[in-house]
């Protein structure tokens, strides 16, 4: 393990149901010897794998808050085989405030790994995440949603692995378990985070790791939240650590997001109109949206298109937008 200078109240190592608080010790005018409560559990019961599920990466993406409140509350030593770590507001101070990034830092946590023991209060946390609970999992699942200003079919996620069939073909087999109608393959590109997210941490370690996008715009629904907690659970069966599920998955339908020309970007500022929703399925060249500007009403309305065939997968949420803006994104049919 490396050096951290955050204290944690939980041993990994013991067994049975911990619930305690990572001392991430934080020095300011109210408080000069304070520290940042993170909270963690930690439930275990013999050998076996491990399961980390992390959310609150992002402050306001909660649908994946709650359900990890909900397993915390659940889930017992007995119903397991293994160990189950559960973070479920891993960037507290941003999701205290109901904020993508950090009231402390600016922080964006799901841009900052492998993080800094000795930096900001963000990069501490995702130096601790990567070093002492990546390092001791067997899969790493971070749920996700649109938050303040995206909306999503709810969806499971993986990162391409062209350079590791063998781990390539896990992750499928875990996308399928997890169960979600939808799910997606994303590529890594330089201006979504490459190298510095979650996922980028589990692959540094050669652990398995899925995400979510689960809905979003700032709000819970009980769709998201069903097929985030059922894919939770999912997981856990998936990988060992309880008892298979009676009921067979269903189907999913894995789509990839291959490219840029699978998003659509807002061309200056405006009022946007949506001309297409999350779940329809689009051509090249068909009207995405149209932004208009009430600054000068008389002004012509600017129309968008997409640039690729697909299934709309995400939309912007907030009416108002600038040059640069995701609109939308879409995937396109996988054979997996």
């Amino acid at each position: 393990m490396s050096r951290t200078a955050i204290i944690s109240e939980v041993d990994y190592e013991a067994q049975g149901l911990q619930r305690g608080f990572l001392r991430l010790f934080h020095s300011v005018h109210r408080s000069a010897y304070g520290y940042i409560p993170i909270p963690i559990v930690v439930i275990q019961n013999g050998t076996g794998p491990t399961a980390l599920f992390i959310s609150g990466t992002h402050g306001d993406e909660y649908e994946g808050q709650v359900a990890l409140c909900n397993l915390a509350r659940a889930l017992t030593p007995e119903a397991i085989q293994g160990r189950v770590i559960l973070l479920p507001a891993a960037n507290l101070p941003a999701a205290v405030a109901g904020m993508r990034t950090s009231p402390l830092d600016d922080g964006n946590l799901n841009r900052l790994f492998p993080g800094d023991p000795l930096g900001g209060p963000t990069t501490q946390i995702a130096h601790y995440i990567e070093h002492e609970l990546v390092s001791r999992a067997d899969i790493v699942v971070d749920l996700h949603s649109g938050g303040s200003s995206l909306h999503y079919v709810p969806a499971a996620l993986m990162m391409q692995d062209d350079d590791n069939p063998g781990r390539q073909a896990k992750l499928v087999d875990a996308l399928k378990a997890f169960a979600s109608p939808v799910a997606y393959v994303g590529h890594s590109q330089p201006g979504q985070g490459a190298g510095r997210t979650t996922e980028a941490a589990a692959r540094r370690a050669g652990k398995l790791a899925l995400g979510t996008e689960l809905g979003g715009s700032g709000t819970v629904t009980a769709d998201a939240l069903r097929v985030a907690e059922r894919g939770v659970r999912n997981i856990l069966a998936h990988m060992g650590i309880t008892a298979p599920e009676t009921a067979e998955p269903g189907p999913v339908r894995i789509l990839d997001v291959a490219g840029q020309d699978y998003f659509v970007y807002a061309p200056g500022t405006g009022l946007f109109e949506p001309l297409a929703e999350p779940g329809d399925s689009v051509v090249a060249g068909q009207p995405a949206a149209r932004v208009h500007t009430p600054e000068t009403p008389w002004a012509p309305a600017e129309t968008v298109h997409f640039r690729h065939d697909g299934f709309v997968l995400c939309k912007r949420t907030p009416g108002r937008i600038m040059r640069g803006d995701c609109l939308f994104h879409l995937g396109t049919d996988l054979d997996w």
